[in-house]
Order: C-alpha cells, then sequence, then structure tokens
C-alpha cells in the first residue's frame, strides 16, 4: 500500500482532514462525557467525509465519530479508504470497536490522531488492532 500520509502534497490532505475533523468535532454532542470527538475519512474517491460523536441517554446507542464517518464513506459508495484524522481535546486513538469497523473496510487504514494545541501521532490501524479479523 502506498502511504497516503507520507506522498507528495501530504501537508496538503494532512491539514485538510485535520481542519475537516475539527470542524466535525465542533458539531459533537457530548452531553454526558464532555469529551467531544470529531472525525474525517479519506475515500479513494479523494472525497472527505465526518464524523462526530454524538451521546444518547440511552449510552449503549451513543454512537462514536469515527463509526460516523466510516458509515458515511460507506454509505455515499466509497468502495475504499485511505486516511483518517481525529481531533480530540488530547488526541486519543479509536476505541475497540471503532478499530475493529475501520479494520473491516480498510485493514491497513492511515490514521492522524490530533490533540486540540494541534499536536499529532500517525498509525496505521494494525499497530492499534494488531489481531483484527475480517470476515467474507
Amino acid at each position: 500500500m502506498t502511504s497516503v500520509l507520507n506522498s507528495p502534497g501530504t501537508m496538503a490532505v494532512n491539514k485538510k482532514l485535520i481542519e475537516s475533523a475539527r470542524l466535525a468535532r465542533s458539531r459533537a454532542r457530548a452531553p454526558y462525557s464532555g469529551y467531544a470527538v470529531g472525525s474525517a475519512i479519506l475515500g479513494g474517491s479523494g472525497a472527505i467525509y465526518l464524523g462526530c460523536n454524538v451521546e444518547s441517554g440511552a449510552y449503549p446507542t451513543t454512537m462514536c465519530a469515527e463509526r460516523i464517518a466510516i458509515y458515511n464513506a460507506i454509505s455515499a459508495g466509497e468502495e475504499s479508504l485511505q486516511a483518517l484524522a481525529i481531533v480530540t481535546k488530547d488526541g486519543g486513538t479509536p476505541c475497540g470497536a471503532c478499530r475493529q469497523v475501520l479494520f473491516q473496510f480498510s485493514p491497513d487504514l492511515e490514521i492522524l490522531c490530533v490533540n486540540t494545541e494541534g499536536d499529532r501521532d500517525k498509525f496505521i490501524l494494525p499497530d492499534l488492532l494488531p489481531e483484527g479479523f475480517r470476515l467474507g
């Protein structure tokens, strides 16, 4: 797999993904945890899809920003996913459920985790989920 986040134009791609994730974070609904998350996923078409966490009083029905972004991409017809940016107050990584969903659709996905100060860490999904599995 060719690295999207290390290819020519990387800075522009990173900047656009991070700006998009910041925008998505501003739309988060986190009245219970107070932990707003924004994500932006780059599809193979070049389109960017947003997600923000949305909490519910029935907490198990809460949805993470990463899964919302990937579901938006898939529902728009994307067949490949290239990179994901996540913005949180502390640069947190995706939860286990999100890691597995991301792995199902893009096992080599590149991920940027960014805090509100702009500090970032870069991962590839197998680093975060070394024993992920795919069905079918």
